[in-house]
């Protein structure tokens, strides 16, 4: 009889157990494929729109989504309503593990032909903001040294963006080619590279040395990384070893050798 009264309490607490659980909601996820039908009208309106309209639309709907996600659940919290609560944070959870991407290349957006000629003491504040925290990254031996990369990256752009006259937009572009080829994102590094001896044909940057490299090694665009090594020799300042470096780069691609 003592066993069978165990064994009745122990089951009864074990259901009362289950049955205070929250709901996992899994029922209340929206259906893949439930799909909106496509207003085409609007996808080609969408395509003739300047791409960086697109991107900050999409920027601010991204943004206003996950407040809203966070109004959620603080309005669960007041009103005691956990299950609900346990959904919008999880919502939110797998939203901020998606990443978010730059989609404007600052450099491909500007023009080729600025010319990097005006001291504006503002533009210099945030190049050398964007330089502290570059050289604070290289000296982090920790994953967090990209997000300061990143960071730098978002600094000089943004002096670009927004001094497109000054005299350091050339320093800005190559050192953030720099980074760029450090993360090995190999086609954007040749575009900062680029319009930094565009920006200043008389750069004090190595640049063209710099990008033909890229074209030659990483693009396999051999015919212009040539064109672009013997423009290093003739406008680079280039050290000795570089120079060097070049000359026997150039025999080999003129011979056909790799």
């Amino acid at each position: 009889m003592k066993k069978a009264a165990l064994l009745t309490i122990l089951l009864v607490l074990v259901i009362f157990i289950c049955g205070c659980e929250p709901d996992s909601g899994t029922s209340r996820i929206r259906p893949k494929q439930v799909k909106k039908a496509v207003d085409r009208q609007a996808v080609i309106d969408a395509a003739m729109d300047k791409e960086v309209d697109i991107v900050e639309t999409m920027s601010g709907q991204r943004n206003a989504y996950r407040q809203s996600l966070v109004a959620l659940i603080k309005h669960y919290r007041q009103t005691g309503n956990y299950m609900k609560r346990e959904w919008a944070r999880k919502e939110l959870a797998e939203l901020d593990k998606i990443p978010q991407y730059n989609y404007i290349i600052e450099a491909a957006t500007a023009p080729a032909d600025l010319k990097a000629t005006t001291e504006i003491p503002a533009a210099d504040d945030l190049y050398y903001q964007a330089v502290v925290i570059e050289e604070d990254a290289r000296r982090l031996l920790l994953p967090s040294n990209k997000d300061k990369r990143r960071l730098a990256l978002d600094k000089y752009d943004q002096m670009i963006r927004q001094y497109p006259t000054s005299d350091k937009i050339d320093d800005a572009a190559y050192r953030a080619a720099n980074i760029y080829e450090g993360f090995k994102d190999y086609s954007i590094a040749l575009i900062y590279y680029q319009r930094a001896y565009q920006w200043d044909a008389e750069t004090v940057y190595p640049a063209r040395y710099r990008a033909a490299k890229i074209l030659d090694y990483q693009l396999s665009r051999r015919s212009e990384a040539l064109d672009l090594y013997r423009e290093s020799l003739q406008y680079d300042a280039l050290s000795a070893t570089q120079r060097e470096a070049i000359q026997l780069r150039i025999s080999e691609l003129t011979l056909g050798t790799k």
